[in-house]
């Protein structure tokens, strides 16, 4: 059975929020009141809250922004521009700014990454039915012929044109949400907001502090079972964090099957790594690298931090270690459940 809680649970942060797992964690937070805004887009819910003057039009904007981007971007809207890209044969189609921005990342990080984020990987998830909800285990000679497709080099971006080579599909799933909640937050900074919280179906992006001048709370799932296994404290960032618990099914044979895909082999992520949290700036940096670093596993998650500057990063391993990274030493803590897991925190 799927689960739909999100990898990252908001905790405490205002009054009035339901599901709250840690009532004495409320405080003197009665006196501010946010406006709210709740949708689905992005095959996800969307929790966006902001405060001050201003702020529950600025919402609505956000939201216009948002399916906005989903219309360019969805890859079963048959009037979207990636869907165009998609079935077009091979010829090149011209796309907005917006589409071009973010395929340009998605490329830039498959390079970076060494292919572990792949936007053209659409097709092999769709044969095993994570796009459809259709579940199955393919046959290995079908994973192999999907594979020849599968390629990032084999995009051509020239500006606002893009060309795939027929039979080729991109799915911008491991970078639109991230690339969204960044073009919804410098809206609302434009319209004057500095306290806000996007919660884009687990992708969260907090614009300054709480109204207090707390930090915000953030409750990480437990990946091994429902409910929360810490609170990281942050500000002014964005969260994201990947596993394949979010998302996936099990076979007549009892097999568990995930729904990242390593793209070197065509089948579900299967290595030492049960969830990544990825903590930075900007949105777009924390989807691609929870997904790829995922992909990566422990070691090669490590060596690319401490290769590469820019964020910090939280590793719950599939023994049930957890490896921080140094900038976030003290951010974090377990919550009273999980007194007894081991954390180890990885210096540069």
């Amino acid at each position: 059975m799927r689960r739909l809680l999100s990898g990252l649970l908001v905790v405490c942060l205002v009054a009035g929020l339901t599901g709250c797992s840690m009532e004495s964690q409320q405080s003197n937070e009665n006196n501010f009141s946010p406006a709210s805004r709740d949708f689905f887009a992005m095959n996800t819910y969307i929790r966006l809250e902001a405060y001050g003057d201003g702020a529950a039009d600025a919402l609505a904007q956000a939201q216009e922004r948002m399916e906005e981007l989903e219309g360019l971007w969805s890859v079963t809207d048959e009037n979207s521009e990636i869907y165009a890209v998609n079935h077009s044969g091979g010829q090149p189609i011209s796309v907005s700014d917006d589409t071009a921005a973010v395929v340009s990342f998605a490329l830039d990080m498959a390079e970076e990454t060494g292919g572990a984020l792949e936007p053209t990987i659409y097709p092999v998830l769709t044969a095993w039915g994570f796009t459809t909800g259709e579940h199955h285990v393919p046959e290995p000679e079908e994973i192999d012929k999907l594979l020849t497709s599968v390629d990032y080099h084999s995009v051509s971006l020239n500006g606002n044109t893009i060309q795939l080579e027929p039979g080729m599909m991109m799915d911008l799933g491991a970078v639109g949400k991230g690339y969204a909640s960044d073009e919804i937050a410098s809206l609302l900074r434009k319209s004057g907001i500095t306290s806000a919280l996007l919660n884009l179906g687990g992708n969260i992006l907090m614009i300054g502090s709480k109204p207090d001048g707390g930090d915000w709370r953030l409750g990480l799932q437990d990946p091994f079972e429902n409910g929360t296994i810490g609170v990281l404290t942050a500000s002014e960032c964005a969260v994201v964090t990947s596993g394949n618990y979010e998302n996936y099914f099990t076979a007549e044979d009892g097999t568990t099957y995930g729904h990242i895909i390593d793209p070197a082999t065509g089948y579900p992520v299967d290595n030492d790594l049960a969830a990544v949290t990825i903590v930075a700036q900007d949105g777009k940096l924390c989807d691609a690298l929870s997904t790829s670093l995922f992909v990566m596993g422990a070691d090669a998650a490590i060596g690319y931090w401490q290769e590469h500057p820019g964020f910090e990063m939280i590793l719950i391993t599939q023994d049930r270690q957890i490896l921080i990274t140094d900038g976030l030493d003290g951010q974090f803590s377990l919550d009273a459940t999980h007194s007894d897991m081991k954390i180890d925190v990885v210096e540069r």
